[in-house]
């Protein structure tokens, strides 16, 4: 018996641990890549929550692009120098230098040229049939835009990631039809703002 837990013990150590090894080869080895994805968002008033989808593309470095569909058209691309946020109901048009915008949150963590250069990694426990992976941010105090962040791999597949922001929101985006190393159009991460919108810069 006691041979029998110290397996099991060794097995989720290892299972852990291959999860911080896939995040490391995914940002490495994924140059590129592109997936659906589903978001849920949950309120501290669990009762209340709110789902949204769309796709998502990236190239390293700092490349990307989320285009939500549902329930409200809203497109996110990061072109490597600014990021724009474009919210088709409002004909608003934000935008941000890279490096203000970027930092330590999600979009840096799928399509940074450095993870660990940005983030602190630590095993979590397995959870939803998913090996979870801590991302602490090295920036600390108000410059950090969420209380935690963890990203979920199936195997060596990317399978979700989960935010809680610094009000207690929490967002999980879960991924499918995941694709690396994939030719992305030429203007994918490229962005126009369309006549007529209004235009913010931050």
């Amino acid at each position: 018996m006691k041979t029998f837990l110290l397996l099991l013990a060794f097995m989720a150590s290892a299972a852990h641990a291959d999860a911080v090894d896939a995040l490391r080869e995914f940002t490495r080895d994924a140059k590129t890549g592109r997936a659906t994805f589903k978001q849920v968002v949950t309120t501290t008033d669990t009762a209340k929550k709110k789902t949204s989808s769309g796709s998502f593309e990236f190239a390293r470095p700092n490349r990307f692009r989320f285009a939500y569909a549902k329930p409200y058209e809203q497109v996110i691309v990061g072109d490597g120098e600014s990021v724009w946020l474009y919210d088709v109901d409002l004909q608003q048009v934000t935008v941000r230098a890279m490096d203000q915008a970027l930092g330590a949150t999600p979009a840096a963590l799928l399509a940074g040229a450095n993870v660990e250069k940005d983030f602190e990694l630590k095993a979590q426990p397995s959870a939803q049939g998913l090996d979870w992976v801590q991302a602490t941010p090295r920036i600390r105090g108000e410059a950090a835009s969420f209380q935690s962040l963890r990203v979920g791999f199936k195997g060596k597949a990317l399978a979700a990631i989960e935010l809680v922001d610094n009000f207690g929101q929490r967002s999980l985006l879960s991924f499918s039809d995941v694709a690396t190393n994939v030719a992305s159009a030429a203007d994918a991460f490229r962005f126009t703002p369309p006549k007529g919108v209004e235009v913010l810069k931050q």
